[in-house]
C-alpha cells in the first residue's frame, strides 16, 4: 500500500473508524470488518542471481527475477509458451522472411521516467550483436543485418538470412530492451520498462520489486514482490511451513512433497520446464573424443534409477536434447538401454579395457549434486573412476561454461528450443558436426511447422547417435505455494518467475 502519512484530523477519524469496526466485529463474534487482501508476496528461489542484467549473463536466476517483471523484450512468451506482444504491440513480416516491422507501444517508459522508443530498441539490438557483446545468447542476434528507426514508434529489422525462431528469440530475456543511459549499471540497479521496478537487493537474502505506478499496461495486483534466496533444502521447507515464503518455485526437496500435498494450506503443482538435464561432456578431450566411450557412458547410466533417486519420480527420461512436451519430439530413450556389459565392451573396443579416471565438476543445484553422485557410482560399475568436484556458480560459469576446462559436468539447460547450441563452434561441449550445422541452416530457412518438426527430429537422432552428451531427464517445474495464492505459472516455457498476474484469492 502507498506509505502516505495522514493529516492529524484524518488520522483521528481513521482511528475512530477502526475502533468502531473492531467493536462491531467483536459484538457479532466475527472477524474485524476491515480485513484486507494482501498486496505483497514472497517467492522463494534456490539460487541467487549473480547480477540483474539478463542481457549480460547466462545464469537462469537473472531472468527468473527480471523477465516480464522488470524488463520487457519486443515480444514475450506467455504461460502457454506462445509468443505474444510486449514492447512491440504489433509486427509484420515480409514474404521472404527477411524484414520485420515492429510498431511499439506509444506510452512505454523506463523506470527512470524516460520514454522508451525505437532508438532504445536499436541500441539494445545493436549492443547484443556487436563484436564485443557479452550477451550469453549472442547467436540469437547473428542474423540481424540492420536495424532502422523510421520514426520513434517504429523499428525495422532486416535479416541477412531467414530465421525461423527470430520472433521467439526476440521474446527471450537476453533480448530485453534497455536504455543507453542505464545499460552500464543495470547489473546492480536495473532499469527496465516492466510493471514492476527495482526497490532493493539485500545480498545473500532477497531482491525486492515494487509496482510501477507509471506502467502503461495492465497494473499487477501485487504492490510488492520479494524474491528470497534459500539454497538449503531443509531451510526451504521450514520457510514454507513458517509462512516466511508464500511460494517456492523449482522446488527440489522432492522427498518433502507428500507432506505438503497432505496439508490443505498448500498447493503443489508439477509442470514442465525446458530444462534438459545432461551429463555434459567435453567432446574435444580424450577419451571423450571417441564416440565409443561416449556410447559406453550412455549404456552405463540407468535413467529410471536416476529419476527415482534424484527427482523421486517427478521427471521424464530423454534420449536427446529436446523436451517431450514439444511438437517435433522423437523418443530416443531406447537407443542406449541400461547395459553395463555393453558399456564395458565398448570401452574395451576403444582401447580402455580397464576403464579410466576422470573428473566430474558439479554446479550447486541439488539435482546436480545428488545426480552427480549417482552417475559417478554407475560409471564406476563399468570401470570409469570419477572424482567429484563441487563448484559454486561463479566458478562453474567461469571454468566450465566459459573456459571449457572440464571433463564431465551435470547441468539442466533451461533455455527454450536450445538444440541449436550444438551447432555453435565455440560452445562448451566442443562438438563439431557439419551435418548438424547444415540441418540448423535448413531450419532457419524453413517456416512450415511440419517441416521444422521433421528437421528437429533429424537433429535429435544425430545428437543421440553421436552420444554428444549423456541425455538424462527433463527437470520438472515443481511449485509449492500457499493455497490462497493464484496466478503462478504451472509450466515454465521460458526462464521466468512471471508474477505480473499473481494475486491472492
Amino acid at each position: 500500500m502507498p506509505n502516505r502519512k495522514p493529516r492529524p484530523a484524518a488520522a483521528a477519524g481513521l482511528a475512530a473508524g477502526l475502533l468502531a469496526a473492531l467493536a462491531f466485529g467483536s459484538a457479532l463474534g466475527g472477524a474485524p470488518a476491515l480485513a484486507q487482501t494482501r498486496a505483497d508476496v514472497v517467492v522463494g528461489m534456490a539460487l541467487e542471481p549473480p547480477h540483474l542484467d539478463p542481457t549480460a549473463g547466462a545464469a537462469a536466476a537473472i531472468k527468473e527475477v527480471t523477465y516480464a517483471n522488470l524488463y520487457e523484450p519486443l515480444t514475450r512468451v506467455d504461460a502457454e509458451g506462445n509468443v505474444v506482444p510486449a514492447l512491440a504491440r504489433t509486427w509484420t513480416v515480409s514474404e521472404d522472411g527477411l524484414t520485420y516491422r515492429f510498431t511499439l507501444r506509444s506510452g512505454a517508459k523506463f523506470h527512470d521516467g524516460s520514454v522508451c522508443d525505437s532508438a532504445d530498441v536499436k541500441f539494445s539490438l545493436d549492443r547484443a550483436r556487436a563484436t564485443d557483446s557479452v550477451n550469453a545468447q549472442k547467436a540469437y542476434f547473428a542474423s540481424i543485418a540492420a536495424v532502422e528507426t523510421p520514426d520513434p514508434g517504429t523499428v525495422v529489422v532486416t535479416l541477412s538470412r531467414p530465421d525461423g525462431l527470430f520472433l521467439f528469440h526476440m521474446a527471450s530475456g537476453d533480448a530485453a530492451i534497455v536504455a543507453p543511459e542505464s545499460a552500464s549499471t543495470n547489473k546492480q540497479k536495473p532499469v527496465g520498462t516492466g510493471p514492476f521496478k527495482f526497490d532493493r537487493w539485500v545480498a545473500g537474502d532477497r531482491v525486492v520489486l515494487v509496482r510501477n505506478p507509471d506502467y502503461d499496461g495492465p497494473k499487477p495486483a501485487l504492490e510488492r514482490v520479494s524474491f528470497r534466496f534459500i539454497s538449503d533444502p531443509a531451510a526451504q521447507v521450514a520457510a514454507l511451513k513458517a509462512g516466511d515464503v508464500d511460494a517456492f518455485t523449482l522446488f527440489s526437496t522432492y522427498e518433502a512433497l507428500p507432506e505438503f500435498r497432505n496439508d490443505p494450506k498448500f498447493t503443489v503443482t508439477v509442470g514442465t520446464t525446458e530444462g534438459e538435464t545432461i551429463l555434459s561432456t567435453n567432446n574435444a578431450r580424450k577419451p571423450f573424443d571417441d564416440v565409443r566411450v561416449r556410447r559406453a557412458m550412455a549404456h552405463a547410466i540407468d535413467r529410471k534409477t536416476l529419476i527415482e533417486g534424484v527427482l523421486y519420480g517427478n521427471g521424464a527420461a530423454i534420449g536427446s536434447h529436446f523436451p517431450p512436451h514439444r511438437a517435433g519430439y522423437v523418443d530416443l530413450t531406447g537407443l542406449y538401454p541400461y547395459d553395463p556389459a555393453k558399456a564395458k565392451a565398448l570401452l574395451a573396443e576403444a582401447g580402455l579395457p580397464n576403464g579410466f579416471d576422470t573428473t566430474l565438476r558439479l554446479p550447486p543445484p541439488p539435482y546436480a549434486r545428488r545426480g552427480g553422485e549417482l552417475v559417478a557410482a554407475m560409471l564406476a560399475e563399468v570401470g570409469i573412476r570419477v572424482k567429484i568436484e563441487p563448484m559454486e556458480w561463479a566458478a562453474w560459469l567461469e571454468k566450465v561454461f566459459k573456459g571449457k576446462d572440464y571433463d564431465l559436468s551435470m547441468i539442466a539447460h533451461t533455455e527454450p528450443l536450445d538444440i541449436d547450441v550444438y551447432g555453435r563452434a565455440d560452445y562448451y561441449f566442443n562438438y563439431r558436426n557439419d551435418r548438424f550445422k547444415a540441418l540448423d541452416e535448413e531450419l532457419n530457412r524453413t517456416q512450415d511447422p511440419a517441416k521444422r518438426n521433421a528437421l528437429y527430429g533429424d537433429q535429435q537422432r544425430l545428437l543421440a547417435e553421436d552420444a554428444v552428451n549423456g541425455f538424462l531427464f527433463m527437470l520438472p517445474s515443481v511449485t509449492v505455494q500457499n493455497a490462497k495464492l493464484a496466478g503462478m505459472w504451472a509450466n515454465r516455457p521460458i526462464q521466468a518467475n512471471d508474477v505480473t498476474g499473481v494475486s491472492w484469492k
